[in-house]
């Protein structure tokens, strides 16, 4: 029998090494593959682009961005899709804070030159508390931002997060919710949020971790994606 193609998207200036961990670890239940995001402008493109590079029946992981590229497969094209896990995502649109947030990260990367996508301050934000000291783990986070660098990180920031809300309960296929229990971009009381508005979705709140899942927990989120592949699909 042959196995299922699992694609994974990265989420903003994350490339296929967000996932090497998970797909070492689930060869034996799929066939995973990172997605790349790094060249459409808009969130239409970027699920078009998945969505040319899939198989006619897949299941689908989205991180952060990633996740929000993923809900809008699930409106493009939910048929396709046998298994959907949104990892530290979001449903919602940024809010006015986190939008101005974001065009002064923009801004300093048009103007910065020597861009280093994730400081000190950003890198902070996105690990848990038993993480900040891990060398390994910052290093490999900013080895990703800079092999991706500015110009994809303004493309990928100036894409519009809309609000999906609304086409949540839609979603029909097995779902995994996952964030990190010190998720502190996209909470866990948004992740419970989106569980309850997703008919046949399971949560899982990782320890130990924060909005970088598959790097911080990384057996944690394969053990995970693993239990969701095993789901009956329609």
């Amino acid at each position: 029998m042959t196995l299922p193609q699992l694609i994974l998207i990265p989420g903003l200036l994350n490339d296929a090494d967000l996932w090497r961990d998970q797909v070492a670890d689930l060869g034996d239940v799929a066939r995973p593959e990172a997605a790349d995001i790094t060249q459409g402008t808009t969130l239409e493109a970027l699920s078009e682009d998945v969505l040319a590079r899939a198989e006619d029946r897949f299941a689908l992981a989205g991180f952060s961005l990633g996740g929000i590229v993923a809900l809008e497969i699930m409106r493009r094209a939910p048929e396709r899709v046998s298994h959907l896990a949104l990892l530290d995502t979001t449903m919602l649109p940024d809010d006015p804070d986190r939008a101005a947030e974001r065009d002064r990260l923009v801004e300093t990367a048009r103007s910065d030159g020597k861009f280093h996508g994730f400081g000190e301050r950003l890198l902070r934000s996105y690990l848990a508390p038993e993480n900040l000291k891990n060398a390994a783990m910052a290093d490999r986070v900013r080895a990703m931002t800079e092999r991706l660098g500015p110009d994809v990180f303004v493309r990928q920031s100036l894409i519009a997060r809309p609000d999906s809300r609304a086409s949540l309960g839609d979603i029909t296929c097995p779902t995994l919710v996952l964030c990190g229990e010190h998720d502190a971009w996209t909470p866990p009381t948004i992740h419970r949020d989106m569980a309850i508005a997703i008919p046949s979705s399971q949560l899982v709140i990782v320890t130990g971790s924060g909005h970088l899942t598959p790097i911080e927990q990384p057996n944690a989120v394969s053990r995970a994606l693993r239990t969701l592949l095993a789901r009956k699909s329609d």
